[in-house]
């Protein structure tokens, strides 16, 4: 899976009618309202990066309220243990 992480402006007075319409996007896996730059943030998981147009460009790009998107690709994804492991300073509390 390649994962997107879509930073999208909008109405701000239609934020809840956006992000259940883009929640209802099927590659949609998360739609957070948030604070920031943006005012909300997709998660959208494809099997192939030529699936993003369909599913940005295409729809989520057009659903009514929209006015403005910003995507990131993500390269690699870090689970919780990974990151973990990651930033340990090998301290075992002894």
């Amino acid at each position: 899976m390649i994962t997107a992480i879509v930073m999208i402006n909008c109405e701000v007075d239609r934020i809840p009618e956006v992000a259940e319409a883009i929640a209802n996007i099927p590659a949609v896996s998360e739609v957070y309202s948030v604070t920031g730059d943006a005012d909300l943030i997709a998660m959208v998981r494809v099997r192939a990066h030529e699936e993003f147009a369909d599913v940005i460009a295409d729809r989520l790009n057009k659903v009514e309220g929209v006015v403005g998107t910003s995507t990131h690709i993500a390269f690699r994804t870090y689970s919780a243990h990974d990151l973990e492991a990651a930033f340990s300073l090998g301290l075992d509390g002894d």
